[in-house]
């Protein structure tokens, strides 16, 4: 027992950990199956749940993260200043956690999701090189906006973020694969933000979210080696379906109540 949970749900939550490690590693949107999990388990609040969901997800993004680093070219002097932003946006979206309904942000979340869709789908496939579209300060600034967004929403509710951050930085003229990587940096530094906030405030079960981190952990290895390997194009197929069962999960809860 851990946490209260018996052997056969904590079973369940580390299997949806590793598999959200390894689909946050890849394209983002690991939330959308570990935070459901969470929030299965009896006796667990909405906040509780979001901030063990936030301790797993920053020991997966950090470890992906650093994986990204060692293999493919990184983009530091735009990731770093975006992380920064974006952490302490996702602090003050996390403070805000227990007073912003999810229902009034899952309908923004869905139309903003199909766009996402349909901008990848009609866009034709980047090249494997990166072609920034701007260049110094007007480049950094836009991704430092696009961190300050996606932030917010992240500390605020999470759902998606990876795939927003990673169809932002394509917009800017980042390959995926190199996408996926500064993502990841500022992935990390969104979940930390939050996750400092939570625990301030009294919310992670760390009895649960440690052997959950650990299981995020290793999908997060697995998920950016396997990109690094299979390149841009395995990325954007996967940041597709990944963001097309986003769509169908939140559009039933939209319609439904849910």
């Amino acid at each position: 027992m851990i946490a209260g949970v018996d052997a056969e749900v904590l079973g369940l939550l580390l299997l949806a950990a590793f598999a959200a490690g390894w689909v946050d590693a890849v394209v983002g949107g690991g939330g959308l199956l570990q935070l459901p999990a969470l929030l299965l388990v009896p006796g667990l609040s909405p906040v509780q749940a979001l901030a063990t969901n936030k301790l797993a997800g920053f020991a997966g993004t950090t470890v992906s993260a650093v994986t990204y680093a060692r293999r493919v070219p990184m983009d530091w002097r735009t990731a770093l200043p975006t992380a920064a932003v974006a952490g302490l946006a996702a602090g003050g979206g996390a403070g805000l956690a227990a007073l912003v309904p999810a229902a009034a942000l899952r309908p923004v979340t869905l139309v903003a999701l199909v766009a996402v869709a349909v901008w990848t789908l009609v866009r034709r496939a980047p090249s494997e090189v990166t072609a920034l579209r701007w260049a110094g300060r007007r480049h950094v600034g836009t991704a430092a906006l696009l961190g300050l967004v996606v932030g917010a929403y992240d500390g605020a509710l999470g759902p998606g973020t990876g795939s927003f951050l990673v169809a932002g930085l394509v917009g800017l003229g980042y390959a995926f694969l190199q996408a996926s990587a500064v993502a990841k940096v500022v992935n990390a530094a969104t979940n930390l933000g939050a996750l400092v906030v939570f625990t301030v405030a009294g919310a992670t079960v760390w009895g649960l979210g440690l052997p959950m981190a650990a299981a995020n952990t290793a999908g997060g290895y697995l998920g950016a080696r396997t990109a690094v390997a299979r390149g841009s194009g395995f990325v954007r197929v996967v940041f597709l379906v990944v963001v097309a069962v986003l769509v169908a999960r939140l559009g039933w809860q939209v319609v439904t109540g849910r």
